[in-house]
């Protein structure tokens, strides 16, 4: 890089160097270097030169570089001549700052950097997240879907007001659905301290934690799997699989799954997962949700990466074709598949009523379905649909919409046979006993935004892109009695797995690489 010194005013376009203005040049001399002069700005031509050319061991010296030109024999006439036209020496002048030619390197070498990182995780991704299957054949395990033998002094079989009887016993086998968005996180930790509480054995996922969902749960897929293997709770995100899942655990298995109303459900999905749809991209405005609303079919793509968390959810969870005519007579032949299938079916919105038929039905004591609501939003990130907002997105997961209603009926069904007064003082008993646990364990009585949680133990999984999920804070001083009680109701679920002995490498890396992108 060669320094030029040229007179005249603010070097450009159809403009003269301006006096003392310092030049940058290009004669090839291979170095890719510039002395401290090469900095813009107006300085006297002489120091400028000087300060540009002081380097130790003069002309063919350890610098490399030629003396100014004034200390070269004739000097100061030829560099007159020669700074007059820099362009007769062949010398090709760059009105690009150096400080910023070496920015714009820079940008260039991240923008590489970061497109390989971005490949690499793309590769990650690919592994971690299986194929959509659209089919059930190839999930099913080489042995067959015989249920595993259950073991010895086992109850064989669920008598129906199970808690009704003066004699039951728990019941301790137990399938969960997990579905979405319907309050089975807060679910899945009382299960995780029941089967905790008495040593049972849980079917855990491998690597994650879920099942390689979307794609339809298998036998092998369950962590430390072997034929034969049989295990007293599942209860982690999946597609459902009916007769893989009732191979791995006794005939006399409670099922058991939530729903929630579709519309509500639409909403929670499309802030939580929307992100990750890459459909919902193409919105534009300020308000997404509404403007998706307002004509889905224009922005849907059934085939979209991770479409189904956007139309017909729990149909989809429950291992259903979500894309199908509601004309379809498969449509109701499902929603009575999974009333045979499923001991209780539990509504997000009657959450209390739900656990107290689910405490009947499993023949549980009331310190087992006690309850702190996880992974719940800040009431402000998630807005309430309006009148017409809520009809556009029922229809929209008409599916789901009639799934729904049959259950809902069927629930109220079985509150009327449990008797309606007998259900007032039980959820009443049960709404009293989590306000007294919320007084002993919660720092400050209430859940908090994500950064004011003190311990990371506590700290839930946030949506990619937001930090709207609350979490908790748990008291310093608690009586010995209620210490572990309550820091088993407060840990959300990652930190549940892990305390449990799950392989979580797949999800750990995740989240390693989403801290360090701040995603």
């Amino acid at each position: 890089m060669q320094l030029l010194c040229a007179p005249g005013g603010r070097g450009g376009a159809g403009r003269r160097p301006g006096p003392g203005r310092l030049l940058a040049a290009a004669p090839g001399d291979g170095l890719g270097r510039a002395g401290p002069a090469a900095a813009p700005g107006r300085r006297d031509c002489g120091a400028a030169a000087a300060g540009a050319w002081s380097r130790p061991g003069g002309a063919g010296g350890p610098g490399g570089l030629a003396p100014p030109p004034s200390e070269r024999p004739g000097g100061a006439a030829r560099d007159r001549n020669s700074h007059a036209k820099p362009e007769d020496n062949g010398a090709k002048v760059s009105e690009m700052p150096l400080p910023q030619k070496k920015r714009w390197v820079s940008m260039a070498k991240g923008l590489v950097l970061g497109a390989l990182f971005t490949s690499f995780l793309l590769l990650l991704y690919s592994y971690a997240v299986p194929p959509l299957h659209a089919g059930l054949a190839s999930t099913r395990t080489p042995e067959g879907t015989a249920p595993c033998s259950p073991a010895p002094g086992e109850p064989e079989a669920l008598t129906p007001a199970n808690g009704s009887a003066g004699g039951c016993q728990p019941r301790r086998n137990i399938v969960f659905m997990k579905t979405h968005k319907t309050a089975s996180s807060t679910l899945l930790n009382i299960l995780f301290r029941f089967g905790q509480k008495h040593g049972l054995k849980f079917a855990f996922p491998n690597g994650r934690n879920d099942f390689d969902y979307p794609a339809f749960f298998a036998r092998s897929l369950v962590q430390d799997y072997r034929p034969g293997a049989c295990f007293n709770i599942i209860c982690n995100h999946m597609r459902f699989h009916y007769d893989e899942v009732r191979g791995l655990v006794p005939p006399n298995a409670t099922f058991i799954t939530v729903l929630r109303d579709p519309a509500r459900l639409f909403e929670s999905s499309f802030h939580y997962f929307g992100s990750v749809v890459p459909f919902t991209w193409k919105l534009s405005g300020r308000d997404k949700l509404a403007e998706f609303l307002q004509d889905p079919d224009r922005y849907y793509d059934p085939n979209g990466y991770n479409a189904h968390y956007l139309r017909n959810l729990l149909f989809f969870d429950l291992g259903y074709d979500s894309g199908l005519d509601p004309g379809n007579p498969q449509v109701q032949e499902h929603i009575l598949e999974v009333e045979r299938r499923f001991h209780l079916v539990l509504l997000q919105e009657y959450f209390d009523e739900s656990l107290v038929l689910l405490k009947d039905l499993l023949c549980w004591e009331l310190e087992d379905v006690l309850y702190f609501k996880l992974n719940a939003r800040r009431a402000s990130a998630v807005p309430r649909l309006s009148g017409d907002l809520y009809r556009r997105a029922t229809a929209w997961n008409v599916l789901d919409a009639r799934l729904y209603r049959h259950f809902n009926a069927s629930f109220w069904r079985k509150v009327e046979a449990f008797g309606r007064e007998r259900m007032a003082r039980e959820v009443a008993a049960l709404r009293l006993a989590n306000e007294r646990m919320r007084r002993i364990c919660i720092d400050g009585g209430r859940a908090v935004d994500a950064a004011a949680i003190q311990d990371s133990a506590m700290q839930p999984w946030q949506p990619l892109g937001a930090k709207s999920i609350l979490g908790y804070n748990l008291k310093k001083s608690i009586g010995q009695r209620h210490a572990q009680l309550c820091r088993r109701m407060l840990t959300p679920e990652i930190q549940y797995l892990m305390d449990l002995g799950v392989n979580l490498w797949v999800t750990k890396l995740w989240k390693l690489i989403r801290d360090f992108l701040r995603w």
